[in-house]
């Protein structure tokens, strides 16, 4: 069984433990550029004692952001982009950008351009149609993804992780939920994957072996009718065979229609209905529980689906989903897994890795209960993309 502490391949990187910090929406690039406070947010992170802290989100086109202050790549973001990676080797960890489309959680109206989905729908976060993308979209979003890692690698990140899941453009066109298309991008897995498999290998194909590419995969939507585990394993073995990812990092839900699945614990409607002015506080406050909903928190709590994704790829495969603790990588080492993503608990605790390192039997002070969720709106701190 390898040591989470200890020095690990992924591609043709070298990290210098298998303990990576997963993306968090950050909520600190106002004017969708690098801010000093995002800086110091992955330093802090990497002098915490991670081996690769991921910044997120980039977007790889302008209405591929959630919102309009989000980051999307382009010649204006480098010198802030440079001074993230400088700041983040400085401390001896790797840094990764987590580059992808947000499609149909695209807020259309923050961003002065319309969202895109797999077929046209009504948004309830712009109070506007969504888009059906065309296929020349497409082409471009896949274009976009392959320039997008290119100039991840000319800002100095020693990895790029393509977002596949939570309901995103890539993984609403694999949702037969969302997916409704009857040209060659829907009806079968084989179609409705496409987009997933041509953003992965357009990343390949624009930066090759320079830097480690890594894919954030839904294992399951969450949703009745959504992507569920025996398609993902499909595509996880697409994504094998053609040999464009170097590691999968397993997740779950979906931002648009399920996101507590994904955030196992507390559901904080009260808070989240603060954030916004009326008649919409009072809707979230009647009806919320319905979107918002709660699931129990247990340790590793995605390690029951990611086993089947471990017994059937010979992938590298990152483990993300309540790991708070040594006992805790150290079963996900057991079970075959090469590395382990940890986000909640190192936002409670960025230095969470040293003391772990330092006395195995130290615990989280994370209790689980996602009121950093609702903070997306008021940019002070982070949640999971």
């Amino acid at each position: 069984m390898p040591d989470v502490f200890e020095p690990a391949r992924l591609g043709p990187l070298t990290l210098r433990n298998r303990i990576i910090k997963s993306a968090t929406f950050e909520g600190m690039t106002k004017g969708a550029l690098v801010s000093d406070d995002l800086i110091e947010f992955h330093r802090r992170h990497a002098a915490g004692g991670v081996g690769m802290t991921t910044m997120a989100y980039c977007a790889v086109a302008p209405e591929g952001r959630t919102e309009r202050d989000q980051v999307w790549m382009r010649p204006e973001a480098l010198p802030g982009l440079r001074r993230l990676t400088e700041a983040v080797h400085a401390e001896g960890a790797a840094a990764s950008a987590q580059i992808g489309h947000a499609g149909p959680v695209a807020n259309g109206r923050s961003n002065g351009v319309p969202a895109l989905a797999p077929s046209a729908s009504f948004s309830p976060m712009s109070m506007q149609r969504i888009r059906s993308a065309t296929a020349a979209d497409i082409e471009r979003v896949a274009n976009a993804h392959g320039e997008a890692a290119k100039l991840a690698v000319e800002a100095g990140f020693d990895a790029v992780e393509i977002h596949l899941g939570h309901n995103y453009f890539a993984s609403s066109f694999l949702s037969p939920k969302i997916n409704k298309r009857r040209d060659g991008f829907g009806g079968s897995l084989a179609n409705r994957a496409k987009v997933a498999l041509g953003a992965a290998r357009a990343v390949r194909d624009a930066v090759g072996d320079r830097v480690a590419i890594l894919a954030k995969l839904n294992m399951d939507d969450g949703v009745p009718g959504g992507f569920w585990l025996d398609e993902s394993l499909q595509v996880a073995r697409w994504l094998e065979q053609d040999g464009s990812v170097d590691a999968l990092e397993l997740t779950a839900g979906s931002s648009l229609l399920n996101p507590m699945y994904l955030f196992r614990g507390d559901a904080p409607v009260r808070e989240f209905a603060a954030t916004f002015g009326q008649p919409l506080r009072l809707g979230i406050n009647l009806v919320g529980d319905r979107f918002i909903r709660a699931y129990p928190y247990q340790e590793a709590f995605l390690l029951d689906s990611a086993r089947q994704f471990r017994a059937a790829l010979d992938l590298p495969l990152v483990l993300l989903g309540g790991i708070t603790q040594r006992s805790t990588m150290d079963l996900a080492m057991a079970e075959g897994f090469e590395f382990v993503a940890m986000a909640r608990a190192l936002l409670r605790e960025p230095d969470l890795i040293n003391r772990i390192q330092k006395e195995p039997a130290t615990r989280s002070l994370c209790i689980h209960c996602n009121k950093c969720m609702p903070t997306i709106f008021t940019r002070t701190h982070c949640v999971l993309a």
